[in-house]
């Protein structure tokens, strides 16, 4: 059987850990960076067998910084006859600038507090959401392969439009990392003045705080290139903050008390993941003739808030289209099934136990 070929351009953290979770998995990696060191030490440490790119690789994983991304995928679109994807944090602009049926960009949502082949992780991605954000112009060939490959690493595909992704990851990542330097200045400021405050920061602080410890040097980046979606985003928690203020200045105790609940039970409704086998109902959905119908799967599911925790495509009875089988909540799944009935899809469904 023939050895399962992958490349990566990037091998920083995000990249490393992508080198580490295929060889694990028995896949034979190339691989390149612009820092030579880099390269000599992903060679000693695991994460790469070789060297350059394989222009006959079954994918390539473009890891460079968000502003180096969109000119790295058109060199590997070049130089190789396989799929490529990326793991920048933004995708408005990539998108815009790529227009192959054999992109389609990509986003996982992990990483770690230690910086490049220091945190590199094999199970990094495991349990992990990994966004692919498909356009026109992706394949449903290349949109299946790469969420096929992204499913053996561990994560959970989510798909979502390319302008979509950006504003999402707005309010869940890029504000919230801001809102955590902004809450560790203002507390490293009144360090000065009482030198006991971040001796007494214990549990709810370090939490909160914890992703500022995050490598600051591609913050600049996305904050120039999603900026727009984060200020939208500042702007609503300066407001949300603006109220919070004037609610405990006029002891609101009831408006208080209402916030706090909506937000602990917005907290625990937050999405979690159906482990046991009679929490999942199996959706067979036969793949229209047309173009992007793979992907628009995977794109209502995120719409609907719907989680697929397993797929695969297989071929059909019909001919040569194919059939996708995906695993969902099994309380989620009448609320897809109504959802791909109205969109023209043919879905069956049936509950695991």
């Amino acid at each position: 059987m023939t050895q399962r070929r992958a490349n990566i351009i990037g091998l920083g953290l995000i990249g490393g850990s992508i080198g580490l979770a295929l060889r694990e998995r028995n896949w034979y990696v190339n691989g390149d960076d612009n820092d030579q060191s880099r390269v000599d030490r992903a060679l000693m440490v695991g994460v790469l067998d070789e060297q350059g790119l394989f222009d006959a690789a079954e994918i390539t994983f473009v890891a460079t910084p968000v502003l180096t991304v969109a000119d790295q995928v058109k060199r590997a679109l070049g130089e190789t006859s396989g799929f490529v994807t990326d793991v920048g944090s933004v995708k408005g602009a990539i998108a815009a600038s790529i227009e192959d049926p054999r992109f389609v960009g990509g986003h996982p949502m992990a990483g770690s507090e230690l910086e490049g082949l220091d945190g590199a992780d094999a199970t990094m991605f495991t349990g992990a959401v990994w966004v692919l954000t498909p356009t026109a112009d992706t394949s449903d060939t290349t949109f299946a392969a790469v969420a096929s490959i992204v499913a053996e690493l561990g994560a959970d595909v989510v798909a979502l439009h390319p302008d979509r992704h950006d504003q999402v990851v707005a309010v869940v990542s890029h504000v919230p990392h801001l809102a955590a330097a902004a809450l560790m200045g203002l507390a490293s400021e009144r360090a000065e003045e009482n030198a006991a405050l971040l001796r007494l920061a214990a549990g709810g602080f370090r939490d909160m705080t914890r992703i500022a410890s995050g490598h600051p040097g591609i913050w600049l980046d996305i904050c120039a290139e999603n900026r727009d979606a984060i200020l939208d985003g500042l702007d609503g928690l300066i407001d949300g903050l603006r109220r919070m203020r004037e609610i405990v200045r006029d002891d609101d105790r009831a408006a208080l008390h209402e916030r706090l609940r909506r937000a602990r039970d917005a907290r625990t409704n937050l999405p979690t993941m159906a482990t046991q086998p009679n929490q999942l109902a199996e959706v067979r959905i036969p793949i229209p003739d047309r173009p992007g119908a793979a992907a628009e799967v995977f794109t209502l599911a995120a719409e609907l808030g719907v989680n697929i925790s397993s797929f695969e495509v297989v071929h059909s009875v019909e001919g040569s289209r194919g059939v996708a089988i995906v695993l969902v909540d099994v309380m989620s799944a009448e609320l897809f099934r109504g959802g791909l009935l109205a969109r023209g899809f043919r879905p069956a469904v049936q509950r695991l136990d």
